[in-house]
């Protein structure tokens, strides 16, 4: 009868683990200094470059907060990655020194907007912001109260630790709120807070600073908030290639020194550039591109680390978007950017992707609706800058028709798509072969 030998040996586990740390150490000889690298980092001012118009602008009107005035409230727009919040939050951060050094109780209270579901919930967390930042306690609990009461607490917390208050809130439009009320909830909270000056129930001076990458936002606005709110518009344009290649030259140093091939910059500017002139991801490419060279034991981040990065970002980005949009919404994008990939130019237009999302619906076997819902649906995906639309005419007796236009790579999209088990059964092959018969029509 054979024994039992008992409970096997394994190897000392941390210390393999700890020269397995080491040598990877040893092998990221690229990146010198990755918070550089990180897209939201709050660089030293010497490094924000190409937005001098946007930096006067935005110095002009808060500097009156050092005199302890009451700034004027700002909205602050254009598309995404194009340097609002890294502005705002650069001008903010010398005044707060200045007043600091003049004994002005001046205070910076920040909040992205986008996973805040309800105007309460704006306003709770906006009262615990002011708490942290004050080294306070929020004296109301967060739920189960009613929003005046939140306010009289937000008040209460401004009041006591502020002379005045810079509010920065950022993709404010996200903040929609219930769909049974009049307004959006951002409405709401921009007309409390652009208001809150002119009660009894707070002393401090309160300035609020809109952010949205959304140029239509003020038009959904209602009409008590635009009458108080009524802001010192700053319109951030997109960065061109040379901004974007000033930009990564003044964060050159977050490798070590000979790390970067003379076409690094260049290209992933040029990458950056063709796609909305988002400056983070021009950021993002170099650090995505720094991680895959060390990976690869590389010498040097060279163009094919770019080109490989440039893939990765974007279906990386791709992926977070579409993960948590409808089955239905999938769809269109899916058909959409079939037909968008085919034509070669990045574009297609509605009736050809409606007749191509009807037969990806009976492939599946999924619910199918009428074109106009389609039409809808693919309006509401450029809310996530995955595609631009535009009426465009047939002729003069032809009617018009939307063209939508995508950003990305159509196939990184149907690629990512294609992740979601629902469309695996869809047939590659047999799918071109319909947007081709469709586009040939």
């Amino acid at each position: 009868m054979p024994t039992d030998p008992g409970p096997k040996e394994t190897p000392e586990s941390t210390g393999s683990i700890k020269d397995l740390i080491l040598e990877q150490e040893e092998a990221a000889s690229l990146i010198k200094n990755r918070s550089l690298l990180e897209p939201n980092e709050i660089v030293d001012e010497e490094r924000i470059v190409g937005r001098d118009s946007q930096l006067t602008d935005i110095t002009q009107h808060l500097r009156v907060a050092i005199s302890n005035e009451r700034p004027p409230n700002l909205f602050l727009y254009g598309p995404s990655g194009t340097g609002k919040s890294l502005i705002i939050n650069a001008v903010c951060s010398n005044i707060l020194e200045l007043c600091e050094s003049r004994d002005i109780r001046f205070g910076v209270i920040q909040m992205n907007c986008q996973n805040v579901g309800t105007l309460g919930s704006a306003v709770y967390e906006l009262a615990r912001k002011v708490a942290n930042d004050a080294g306070a306690t929020v004296e109301v609990p967060e739920h189960g109260i009613p929003n005046k009461k939140k306010w009289r607490e937000l008040y209460r917390l401004i009041n006591e630790h502020y002379d005045t208050v810079v509010f920065i809130l950022d993709e404010l439009d996200m903040l929609v709120g219930r769909r049974d009320m009049d307004e959006p909830a951002f409405s709401r909270l921009l007309y409390q807070l652009s208001r809150a000056g002119s009660t009894d129930e707070i002393t401090a001076q309160v300035s609020v600073t809109a952010i949205t990458n959304d140029t239509k936002m003020m038009e959904n606005v209602g009409s008590r908030a635009l009458s108080s709110f009524t802001p010192e518009d700053v319109h951030f344009s997109d960065y061109d290639a040379n901004q974007l290649r000033a930009i990564l030259r003044a964060r050159k140093d977050a490798f070590h020194e000979g790390a970067l091939s003379n076409d690094v910059i260049p290209l992933a500017a040029a990458f950056a550039a063709q796609t909305n002139g988002d400056a983070r991801k021009a950021i993002d490419l170099m650090r995505t591109a720094g991680s895959i060279a060390e990976k690869a034991n590389a010498d040097q981040v060279r163009e094919e680390h770019i080109r490989e990065a440039q893939d990765k970002v974007e279906k990386n980005r791709v992926l977070e978007v579409t993960r948590g949009i409808s089955t239905q919404k999938k769809l269109c994008l899916f058909a959409t950017a079939a037909v968008a990939r085919e034509t070669g130019t990045g574009a297609a237009k509605s009736p050809l992707g409606y007749r191509v999302y009807q037969y990806l619906t009976g492939t599946l076997d999924a619910d199918q609706y009428h074109q106009e819902t389609y039409v809808n649906k693919m309006k509401e995906l450029t809310t996530y800058s995955l595609v631009e639309t535009e009426r465009k005419s047939q002729g003069p007796h032809s009617g018009s028709y939307l063209e939508f236009t995508f950003g990305e790579n159509p196939n990184t999209i149907i690629e990512t798509l294609r992740e979601d088990s629902r469309l695996k059964d869809v047939h590659v092959d047999e799918l071109r072969t319909v947007v081709r018969a469709q586009i040939n029509q």
